[in-house]
This record gives C-alpha cells, sequence and structure tokens, in this order.
C-alpha cells in the first residue's frame, strides 16, 4: 500500500485503496492525521474521530438531562452545587458519547460497507477502501463497546439497565435506510437516548420531563440529520437508500420548521413539568433563533452548505444546555446580589 508523501501526512489526500489519507468528508489537518501514527487512521476514522460532530450531537441530550434534573425545583436559597449537574455523571456522560458513537459508527460501518463503496462521499471510508479488514473493525468495535460497558456500570441499576435497552435501537438503525422513508426517525430514537439516561442516573426512575426532552431531542435530530442527509440524496437514489431528505425533497424548509418547533415546544414542557428557573428558557429562545437562521439559509442543493449547518447543531446544543446550568445558577446566587 502506498503511503501518503510527507506533505500530505497531515490528511490533505482522500483516501483510495492505494493510497492511505483522510476520508472525504474529514477536515484537511485535523489532529487525527498530525498526531496518531498513521497504522491507526484507519481505526480514528471508523470510530470518526476526526469528525467530532457525532459524539457532540450524542452528548448533548445527555447533558441536557443531567442539568435538567438537577435543576428540577431549583429556588432562591439552594446550595449553588445542589442546582447544577453532577461533574462525575457530565465526565462519564462524555467518556460513554465518544466510546459508543465510535462503536456505533464501526458497527454502521461493517454493515454499509456495499453501500457505502458506491457512494461518493463514503468510498473513501476504512472498510471500502480496503484500509482495514472487516475482522480488524470487529475487534475495535468490541474493544470500544468494552468502554462503554464500563461508563455504564458506574450508574444505578435502572439507568444501567436502560442503557443496555438503547442497544436495540443502536442495533436496527443501519437497516432502516433499506426499508423505511424514516431512517432518521430511528436514529432520534437512539442519539436522544441520553435525554433519558441523564435523569435516571440521578433518580433512578424517569418521569414526564426527560421523556417530554427525548421526544423534542428525537424531533431535532431528525431536523439536523434531513439537513445532513441532503449531501448524498443523488447516490441514494441511485443505490435505493431511503431517507427524510428523499422524502420531504423540496419540501423539507416546511418540515424543518415542523420539527425544529414541535423539538422546542417538547424542550419548553420539560423545563415546565420540571419547574426549573425561568430564565432557562433564554437558552431555548436562543436556540429557536438559530434552528430558524438553519432554516432560512439552507440550499438544499448546495451539499458543503448543508455540511456546515448539520456541524452547526452543537450551538444549538449548548445554548439549550447554558441556558439550564446558567438559569439554576442565576437562582441560586440571587440572594446573594
Amino acid at each position: 500500500m502506498q503511503q501518503p508523501h510527507p506533505g500530505s501526512a497531515a490528511g490533505s489526500d482522500v483516501q483510495t485503496r492505494e493510497t492511505r489519507g483522510r476520508v472525504k468528508d474529514a477536515p484537511s489537518g485535523h489532529w487525527v492525521y498530525r498526531a496518531l501514527p498513521q497504522w491507526l487512521w484507519p481505526y480514528a476514522q471508523l470510530a470518526r474521530w476526526d469528525r467530532p460532530i457525532g459524539w457532540q450531537l450524542l452528548l448533548w441530550p445527555c447533558w441536557w438531562s443531567a442539568a435538567l434534573v438537577a435543576g428540577a425545583g431549583a429556588k432562591p436559597g439552594d446550595g449553588v452545587w445542589t442546582v447544577m449537574p453532577s461533574l462525575w455523571h457530565l465526565l462519564l456522560f462524555l467518556v460513554g458519547a465518544v466510546a459508543m458513537r465510535g462503536a456505533g459508527c464501526t458497527y454502521n460501518d461493517l454493515v454499509d460497507q456495499d453501500i457505502d463503496d458506491k457512494v461518493d462521499r463514503t468510498r473513501s471510508r476504512p472498510l471500502p477502501s480496503g484500509q482495514v479488514t472487516r475482522n480488524q473493525a470487529k475487534i475495535f468495535l468490541i474493544l470500544q463497546s468494552l468502554v462503554g460497558l464500563a461508563v455504564v456500570l458506574q450508574f444505578n441499576r435502572f439507568a444501567i439497565g436502560l442503557g443496555f435497552a438503547s442497544l436495540l435501537v443502536v442495533a436496527a438503525y443501519p437497516f432502516m435506510k433499506r426499508i423505511t422513508n424514516w431512517p432518521q426517525l430511528v436514529l432520534g430514537l437512539a442519539f436522544s437516548w441520553g435525554a433519558l439516561m441523564g435523569w435516571a442516573a440521578v433518580n433512578g426512575s424517569l418521569a414526564l420531563p426527560p421523556v417530554l426532552l427525548y421526544i423534542g431531542a428525537i424531533l431535532w435530530t431528525i431536523g439536523y440529520d434531513t439537513i445532513y442527509a441532503h449531501q448524498d440524496k443523488e447516490d441514494d437514489a441511485l443505490v435505493g437508500v431511503r431517507s427524510t431528505a428523499r422524502l420531504f425533497g423540496k419540501h423539507t424548509k416546511t418540515a424543518l420548521l415542523v420539527l425544529y418547533g414541535g423539538a422546542l415546544c417538547f424542550f419548553a414542557g420539560a423545563f415546565a413539568t420540571a419547574q426549573v428557573p425561568m430564565p432557562a428558557l433564554a437558552g431555548l429562545l436562543a436556540a429557536a433563533a438559530h434552528m430558524y437562521r438553519q432554516i432560512h439559509v439552507l440550499d438544499i442543493d448546495n451539499p458543503d452548505q448543508c455540511l456546515r449547518l448539520f456541524k452547526s447543531n452543537s450551538v444549538v446544543g449548548l445554548l439549550v444546555f447554558l441556558g439550564l446550568v446558567l438559569g439554576s445558577l442565576w437562582v441560586a446566587i440571587k440572594p446573594l446580589v
């Protein structure tokens, strides 16, 4: 196998069967290609370490839920640390999101190898480009799953059982694009699971607020992944892959208004039923403005812009989280100012 030239060591060249490099939709010069030895590049690509947006979008519902349960019923006079999410839980969710997103992507690539070889954007991935064997990918999948297992075992029994239940949805997701126009719905079920986990990790049970948060996160996920799927709609049509991007077509902006608007309504319902401090709504308003801008500027026939707008949803996640945390903090310190 031909190795990259010294000038391309940062992964500026797109990977082929003959040359090791970056995958097509990964940024040039990413730290993966600067810091890791070349033999690790394909594994980093399987886990999508060179595209962190996936684990970020998986992480935000976890952190929202942790902040929601911490701020539930917060009132003046509460101690600052009593209304802040557990730092230990935030760290566990961070490690778990990176590990399980990587494991999920590795599993997805194993299932979709034949399809990926027919789609221009995914042909450079490690399996279709021959950079790793299927057995090597399976071993890497197991190792990442063990990290995820170590994380989930730190929680209470209810949360552990809830975490294991998510694997059913994760296992089903790669096959959905073959049988339904709504694979993004199944992705939403999986990627939003953390909206339940953060609450369960503290209370050892579920209640209406995390369920509403979960439904809102599902709608949000369908929305942003529809934007993402517009990158591949021509190739998807040729190979028979289904998606909400193909389903909505020219009506995508209208669909996004419904999806994002519904997500915000369910988020607000979760905040209200959990009785989190009113200032938390500022984060939702800021997120709403960001979502509206995505819809307003969206050009579904511009793949590069679709990717940028998809990635910008991590800002939405941050805004909602900051609203919850700062809203609770404002109430806790209010008597002191």
